[in-house]
This record gives C-alpha cells, sequence and structure tokens, in this order.
C-alpha cells in the first residue's frame, strides 16, 4: 500500500512537471495564480505530496489549461474508466492520447520534448 501511495505521488508529481515545462515557465509562475507556494509546488513535482487536496488540484488544472480528472486520477481519487467531467485538454495532450499511448509512453514523449526545447536553448 505504502507503494502505491509513492506511485501514485510520483506520476502525478511527473505530469505536472512535464506540464509546467511544456509551458516553459517558473514554479512562480503557476504556484502563484494556483495560490500555493512554488516550494509546495516543488514538492509535488517531487512526489513529496500523497494526498493534495482536490481544490488545490483544480486550480493547478485551471492554470496549466489541463484536465481536472486527469489530475484527479493521478491522485488516486478517481478510478480510470470512470466518467469524468470535460476538462481542458492541451493540443499536444489530445494528439496523444489520439495516438493510444499509454500513460509511461506519454510521458516519454513529453520528457523527449524538454530535451528538444532544452537543445534550442543552448544553442
Amino acid at each position: 500500500m505504502v507503494n502505491d501511495s509513492v506511485d501514485i505521488a510520483k506520476n502525478l508529481g511527473d505530469d505536472l512537471k512535464t506540464l509546467r515545462q511544456l509551458r516553459n515557465v517558473s514554479l512562480a509562475a503557476i504556484a502563484k495564480p494556483a495560490k500555493i507556494s512554488a516550494a509546495y509546488l516543488q514538492k509535488l513535482e517531487n512526489g513529496m505530496v500523497k494526498n493534495p487536496s482536490p481544490r488545490v488540484l483544480m486550480r493547478l488544472a485551471e492554470v496549466l489549461d489541463c484536465e481536472y480528472g486527469h489530475l484527479m486520477e493521478l491522485a488516486g481519487y478517481v478510478t480510470a474508466g470512470k466518467p469524468q467531467t470535460p476538462g481542458k485538454i492541451s493540443f499536444l495532450e489530445a494528439a496523444l492520447r489520439n495516438e493510444e499511448l499509454t500513460a509511461e509512453e506519454q510521458r516519454a514523449v513529453m520528457a523527449f520534448i524538454r530535451y528538444l526545447k532544452g537543445l534550442r536553448r543552448t544553442k
């Protein structure tokens, strides 16, 4: 059970970090409008928060322009496959879903995009 909560926190954190980095914004730029501290967001991204508040997840979904239900699922509050309220998703997320990639494959694609964006900065 402990491993499950660690995996849940890590998956949520990885996705939050990926979404933030795809937008090329700082922790503070997301944290402030989400009404949380940058330090708390960093803890979320690093998988150190086991039970984030659904309200915090809702505000993060709004700021990151992603689906609230997806964050709730990653946080372990809802089960995959259950109907969810439609929310906003990014163009990239929609494209990745259309390719029927697993969550792990989606994270790998997003990590590759972060890598490519990092190369742009070094040129």
